[in-house]
Order: structure tokens, then C-alpha cells, then sequence
């Protein structure tokens, strides 16, 4: 199963739906442990075009990183060296209510640092983002984090691919997202470079964790010449399916887990290929190494990963059901704020009891696409009859123009959480909602 029931365009770019070796596979560990993750917020020089001279843009940098393993109890400290306040949340934690921003974290201002603890409930491929709450003021990254499962997939490479956009005024430095860019060229880098290859060898298995931290865009990759199998997708383990046409669409933050078996011929090369709904952008190559094969023959297929827990059914007969509009808003309607604006005294959209179901209809009234994040849980995407869902788990969709989609999640874990929404445009500013679990 795809996601390609959309079109892909630059505007309705819903098809279908950094280089950073790791090890194959952590030690297995006895038991989880109690760590600790430095995470700063500072200028970092990129280059974003080949040739050009580097130029500064914020980064989030984990000073102290180490293996992470699910069920460990981490401490996070957060140190801010940029000018302007920052404000870090954790994508693909459901639970965390320690982490939730604008609830329990604030903004950190220049030179301020926080802590807080978390348990990391679920392994899989999560992201620390300084996003929320930066319109106007500059580009901001997004950190990928590994979690690894109690028993690792056996792999022969783990491999993070990163996808980050700019766009850069007259002056050549990178420009502030939600605001107006009027045609200000579009760059694209993955694992901070312009371009970047990825070595396989032949008759191995690789893990490719693929992660849009473009600021608005809806993307997609197109891997030429091999079938590649989605088997996560925002964190969550997913029903093995092979991506049709080896192309995987990704929404802002939203991470594909993908395997790729080298079954090309030594030394053959194949590309990679950025789709935005405009012209195709090379984004580098799998390059089957020179060297023998791995083993005689490629592996055999997969099996699904671990779950994390998540409930096997959701009882949609008894669920609250809410209707969400998005998009263009009427003024009787403007009960979606944006970061700065945002406090819990606002009030929820709905509030649901610990452990019901929620169906949530996503109504898309604009003339763009949007983009819509929930935090504190994972959701399933209903069918069009709204009598069973897609065999997967995300916690981020994108609705088309004049669209409704229906999303379903267990209520498991009580709080206030929010809700993200902006169109899939650069100018489009973030707006918060927040729901509540008694």
C-alpha cells in the first residue's frame, strides 16, 4: 500500500500521501538506563550551494550525543547561544507532557538554558525542532534522534537523511519563514550539503531514515532503481509496503523509516531525486561500492518492526467525534493562534476522557494545502467510509485544498497538548491549537 492516491504539484505536492553512518546496530542492552542529552542552540555556518562561500544560519547541535534505547529516562539540557528566544519541542514523543511547549516549557531567551526529564516511550526516529515559534526571525533546524529498539533490526547500515530548505534574500543570507519571500530562489540541502551521496555494497540491507525538515513544504524522493520498502513512518513501526515507483512523500517534519536492498551491480550508481512539484532537484546517489557482496545473495524480506505499545484496535463506534476546520477561517472561527499569542487559558478544541477514542474531521476550507501536527499522540488515518484505517501510525498529515480527512487516536495520555496547523507555504504563519486528556 501507497499513499499515492494524490497528484504532485507544487501546490497540491501530496503524492503518495544528516549523512550520518551509524552503527548497524547498538549492543543489547539488559535493562534501560538514565541518561543525559546536551542540546545548543547556536550559529552554524552551511554551504547551500557548491561553490559558494558558507553562510550562517541557526543549528541545534547535541553536544554530549550517545545511543539511546527505548524505556530510557533522559534528562534533557538545553542551552540557548542565539540572539532571539528559542522555543524546543520533541516530535514523535507521545506522553511527554514534560516536554510539551507552551504548556510546561517556555521559551528559552538568549543565553538562558532548561532542563526537564522525559521517558522515551517508543524507539524509532524522532526529532528535536526549534520550528515553533520562529516566524519572522530565521530559519530554525530540526534534530534527528534515534531510539533504538530493545532488539535492533539487523541491518547493514543505518543511515539519516536529512532534507532541510532555504530561501535567501538579496544579501545571499538565508530568509525568515512565514514571511514573504516573493521569488527568492528555493535551496535544498540534505545533511547540510548541497549534495550528498549514499555508499551501499552489494547484496547488503540498509535502513535510510528519511526526515523533511523543510520549513512548509510538502516533499518527495524518488530512488531510482531499487524497490524501496517504507517500514516506519514518523516514528512508529508500519505494515512493510513497498513505495510505488520508489517514491516517498514526505510532509514538514514528517520522517519516512525506508529499507533498501543493494541489489544493483558493484560499482553501479543510481539517483536520488527531490520532488516539490516543480523542476526535479538531484539530491545525490546510492553508490554500490566496488566491493565483494556482502553475502551470496540479497536478504529475504522483512518482517515488521516491534510495536511500541500503541493499541492494536480503536473502538471508532463510541468515539468523540470533532470537527476541525482548517485553512481559511471565518472571523467567527479564529480560535487558532499563533505561538507568541498561544497560552493554556485559551482553551482546548475538545476535551476527551483518558482512554476513549477521538475522530477528528480535518476540514481544509483554504485554497492551499495544510499541514496539520498533533502532539502527545500518534494518530491512524481512517478509510474514505470511515470504517477502518491505514496500517500505519502518524503524527502528521497534509490535507489538500477543498479536502477533509479523518484521523483517529487513543486519548492514553492525560494533559494539555497542542495542535499545529499552516498551509504548505512558505509565508504561511504556525498556528496552535490545544486539546485536552482528563
Amino acid at each position: 500500500m501507497t499513499h499515492a492516491s494524490f497528484l504532485v504539484s507544487r501546490r497540491t505536492l501530496l503524492a503518495g500521501f544528516g549523512g550520518l553512518t551509524l552503527a548497524s546496530t547498538w549492543p543489547r542492552r539488559a535493562a534501560a538506563a538514565r541518561k543525559t542529552m546536551t542540546l545548543r542552540a547556536a550559529s552554524d555556518p552551511i554551504v547551500l550551494q557548491t561553490g559558494a562561500e558558507p553562510v550562517s544560519r541557526p543549528a541545534l547541535l547535541w553536544t554530549n550525543k550517545a545511543p539511546l534505547q527505548r524505556g530510557d529516562e533522559l534528562t534533557v539540557r538545553f542551552e540557548n547561544a542565539l540572539q532571539h528566544p528559542v522555543l524546543l519541542t520533541f516530535r514523535g514523543l507521545d506522553g511527554a507532557a514534560a516536554a510539551e511547549p507552551l504548556v510546561a516549557r517556555r521559551p528559552v531567551p538568549p543565553g538562558g538554558t532548561d532542563e526537564f526529564t522525559l521517558t522515551l516511550r517508543s524507539a524509532g526516529t524522532l526529532l528535536a525542532d526549534l520550528r515553533l515559534g520562529a516566524d519572522g526571525t530565521a530559519p530554525m533546524p530540526i534534530l534527528p534522534v534515534v531510539v533504538q529498539d530493545d532488539t535492533p533490526l539487523q541491518v547493514d547500515g543505518d543511515e539519516v537523511v536529512l532534507i532541510e530548505d532555504e530561501r535567501l534574500g538579496p544579501d545571499g543570507q538565508p530568509l525568515a519563514p512565514g514571511v514573504e519571500a516573493g521569488d527568492a530562489p528555493w535551496l535544498y540541502t540534505i545533511n547540510g550539503k548541497p549534495t550528498g551521496d549514499i555508499a551501499l555494497r552489494a547484496n547488503g540491507r540498509f535502513r535510510l531514515r528519511f526526515i523533511n525538515g523543510c520549513q512548509r513544504n510538502v516533499i518527495a524522493v524518488r530512488i531510482d532503481d531499487h524497490e524501496v520498502r517504507v517500514i516506519g513512518l514518523d516514528g512508529q513501526p508500519a505494515e512493510p509496503f513497498l513505495a510505488r515507483g520508489g517514491t516517498l512523500v514526505l510532509t514538514p517534519g514528517g520522517r519516512v523509516d525506508a529499507l533498501i536492498d543493494a541489489t544493483r551491480p558493484p560499482g553501479s550508481s543510481s539517483a536520488m531525486t527531490l520532488l516539490d512539484g516543480g523542476k526535479p532537484v538531484p539530491l545525490g546517489k546510492l553508490l554500490t561500492s566496488t566491493e565483494p557482496p556482502l553475502r551470496a545473495a540479497p536478504p529475504p524480506p522483512p518482517t515488521a518492526l516491534p510495536d511500541n505499545g500503541l493499541p492494536p484496535q480503536l473502538p471508532l463506534g463510541s468515539a468523540l467525534r470533532v470537527e476541525l476546520p482548517l485553512g481559511a477561517l471565518t472571523p467567527g472561527q479564529l480560535d487558532w493562534f499563533a505561538p507568541d499569542k498561544f497560552t493554556p487559558a485559551s482553551g482546548p478544541a475538545f476535551q476527551a476522557k483518558r482512554g476513549r477514542t477521538v475522530v477528528l474531521a480535518l476540514v481544509n476550507r483554504g485554497t492551499q494545502p495544510v499541514v496539520f501536527h498533533l502532539h502527545g499522540h500518534h494518530f491512524r488515518l481512517l478509510d474514505r467510509l470511515d470504517d477502518g484505517w491505514k496500517p500505519f501510525w502518524l503524527d502528521t498529515l497534509a490535507i489538500d485544498a477543498g479536502q477533509t480527512q479523518r484521523i483517529a487516536f487513543a486519548a492514553e495520555h492525560p494533559g494539555l497538548w497542542l495542535m499545529e496547523a499552516f498551509a504548505a507555504k512558505w509565508s504561511a504563519p504556525r498556528l496552535l491549537r490545544s486539546y485536552l486528556v482528563s
